[in-house]
Order: C-alpha cells, then sequence, then structure tokens
C-alpha cells in the first residue's frame, strides 16, 4: 500500500484517480479547493482550502502533513482557459501559468521533506505544451503554462534523482472533464492509464513526458 496525495482531488481526473487508487488499497489524501460530495464520499483524507498558487496555503500543508510519508505526489491541479490573438487577456495568461506551471513546484517543494528515496512524483501536463505539435495555435496562457510545466518537471527530475525520487509528466488525454466542457474520453479511462504510467515510473525513466497510452510524446 502506498500513500498518495493527489492535488485538484474534487473532480475530473483528480477525483477518478483517487477512486481508482483508493479501490486498490492505497492511502489517499487528497487535496482540493472545496470538496464535492464525490469527493467526500470515498472516504478518503480530504484536505479542502489547498490552492497552489498560495504560499500561504503550502506553508499551512506543510504543517500539517508534517512527519507524513508520502510515496506518490500527483500534481494534478490546473485550469483553462482560452486566450486567442484577438481577444487576449493577459492576466488569465498569468493566472495559468501561477497555477498550472507554478503550482507543482509550489506543492512540491512544499512537501520535499515527505518524500524519500525510492517516491515518485507527477506532474499532470498536457500535450498542449508541446512545441513541435502545436498545429494549431490559439490558448496562449494554457500552452505556454504547460510547456513551462514540463521544463520545470525536467528540472525536477534532474535535481531530484540523487535523492532517489523520480518524476514523470503525464499527458492524461482529451477527457470528458468540467475543464473540457464534457468532451472526451471518460475519466475512468484516462485514470487507469495515467495509474499505468505512475507503476512504472522509475529513476531510469525520469523526465520523460508520457502520454496515458504509453506513447513518448515530444517536446
Amino acid at each position: 500500500m502506498a500513500t498518495i496525495v493527489i492535488s485538484g482531488a474534487a473532480r475530473g481526473i483528480g477525483l477518478e484517480l483517487a477512486r481508482q487508487l483508493q479501490a486498490r488499497g492505497d492511502e489517499i489524501i487528497a487535496l482540493c479547493r472545496h470538496a464535492t460530495s464525490g469527493l467526500l464520499e470515498l472516504g478518503v483524507r480530504v484536505f479542502e482550502d489547498v490552492d497552489v498558487s498560495s504560499g500561504d496555503a503550502m506553508a499551512s500543508l506543510a504543517q500539517t502533513l508534517s512527519g507524513t510519508s508520502i510515496d506518490i505526489l500527483i500534481n494534478n491541479a490546473g485550469i483553462l482557459r482560452n486566450e486567442s490573438l484577438d481577444t487576449p487577456d493577459f492576466e488569465s495568461m498569468q493566472e495559468q501559468f501561477v497555477v498550472n506551471a507554478i503550482g507543482p513546484l509550489r506543492l512540491t517543494t512544499a512537501l520535499l521533506p515527505n518524500l524519500s528515496g525510492g517516491a515518485r512524483v507527477v506532474i499532470i501536463s498536457s500535450r498542449m505544451g508541446s512545441i513541435s505539435d502545436n498545429g494549431s495555435g490559439g490558448y496562449y496562457g494554457y500552452r505556454a503554462s504547460k510547456c513551462a510545466a514540463n521544463i520545470i518537471g525536467v528540472s525536477l527530475a534532474r535535481d531530484l534523482a540523487s535523492r532517489g525520487i523520480a518524476v514523470g509528466l503525464l499527458h492524461p488525454g482529451l477527457v470528458a472533464t468540467d475543464m473540457t466542457g464534457g468532451n472526451g474520453i471518460p475519466p475512468a479511462e484516462a485514470a487507469a492509464g495515467l495509474i499505468e504510467r505512475v507503476d512504472g515510473l522509475n529513476l531510469e525513466n525520469t523526465g520523460s513526458w508520457w502520454h496515458a497510452n504509453g506513447e513518448i510524446l515530444p517536446w
């Protein structure tokens, strides 16, 4: 049994990850800003008011979880906005960057004392953060924030390797959640693929970027 921390666990992919991982016997620590009935019904440990863009919230969480050993940290919290060249929204872009890119780094550094050799850190990224795969443009803030999250993840992989901690970047696919307006594959399918990738994460493949189906993605 592993102790697994999941951010953004109230709904969508995060909720389904919590559900499936708990069902196989793992201990789940679910982080969210506001708990949903679906999350509370799982009976896992839930911590609300966890905003990954807030340094104060991260400091409070670190104090709350002090002494708790964490085997897997899944940085899932994120936001999606859509800015076009004709209708730029720079404040929205900045918000996405703070949550999607800096957020995983804030949470990981806050909980670093809880991670020991053999632990794994995961960042839920997006194929929209790929430079070479960008064939349609738009989504300036989301694309840039996920691209930044990727390079942050690679730096974490390099810095944490000497501590025996592996880092993986995972794209769940287009998933039917509130974020995507209900378009895509079922969250249960995406979560199952992500879990398979998490289980296969180790120091030999640390810093890699995968699709949930196992495909290595282009930077």
